[in-house]
């Protein structure tokens, strides 16, 4: 096929404005780098009163700033449906903060403040309440180096103890039509769905903390952000969530 010379510039300015868009498509994070909450939601898709919880969770995170953590739990799958989002570390962590909580009570939907405050995730009085008195202690920046890492810091801060530094991956949303169970003939909707949680360092309060994530290999296909948490631990047990940032693509 003949191309004029006037067809092949066109194919050029073309590739060029591909390329550029491309480029700038990879750098297009969204960011949160001041939250004043970290909001944990404990749910599962067998539990009755959950599918309000989870709709107001998504409310939170539009319209607040604060970050938004879905974590599904399989307590409820003996009730005909098993959670499809549900993972076994998801229940032991609401079981961790139950017991430094020292009731050793979970249920859902429950909602954890800061790794510190547990509400009803339903109840939109608690909810109100808890995030008025909300904050954090430290501050953390993000830079985007290249395409693929991203730069976190957060200073030192005297008065605190260590804290370790959580990498929490997550799936914006997704819906899921349930075909048994509690929730039977109802497609729900989920927000910021969490994959996995791990650590990945320590927080110093005479130091701080700087660290590199290469954004690529840690969201893989699957995912579409990552919330990075530092978190007090008292003993074994999770204790005050002091600062986070979340990226998401």
């Amino acid at each position: 096929m003949h191309i004029s010379i006037n067809g092949r510039l066109i194919l050029r300015w073309c590739f060029a404005v591909m390329i550029c868009l491309t480029a700038g498509a990879a750098f297009s994070w969204e960011m949160q780098e001041q939250p004043e909450a970290v909001v944990e939601l404990f749910t599962s898709q067998g539990c009755l009163p959950c599918p309000a919880a989870d709709r107001i969770l998504t409310r939170l995170g539009d319209e607040n700033k604060v970050i938004t953590l879905s974590y599904h739990v399989d307590f409820w799958d003996y009730a005909g449906w098993a959670d499809t989002f549900a993972l076994p570390a998801n229940g032991e962590l609401q079981k961790a903060y139950a017991k430094r909580a020292g009731t050793g009570r979970i249920y859902t939907p429950q909602m954890i403040f800061n790794g510190e405050r547990a509400v009803v995730g339903s109840s939109a009085e608690e909810l109100r309440t808890a995030l008025e008195s909300a904050s954090l202690e430290l501050s953390l920046n993000v830079e985007i180096e290249s395409q693929d890492i991203v730069n976190i810091t957060a200073g030192p801060r005297s008065g605190l103890g260590n804290a370790i530094v959580w990498l929490v991956t997550f799936r914006d949303s997704a819906e899921v039509d349930v075909a048994s169970g509690e929730n039977m003939g109802q497609r729900l909707s989920y927000s910021h769905i969490v994959t996995s949680r791990r650590p990945v360092g320590m927080w110093d309060p005479t130091t701080g903390m700087e660290i590199s994530i290469p954004v690529p290999e840690v969201l893989g296909p699957a995912n579409d952000g990552f919330a990075l948490i530092i978190q007090e631990k008292d003993g074994a047990l999770p204790g005050r969530i002091l600062g986070a940032v979340m990226v998401a693509r």
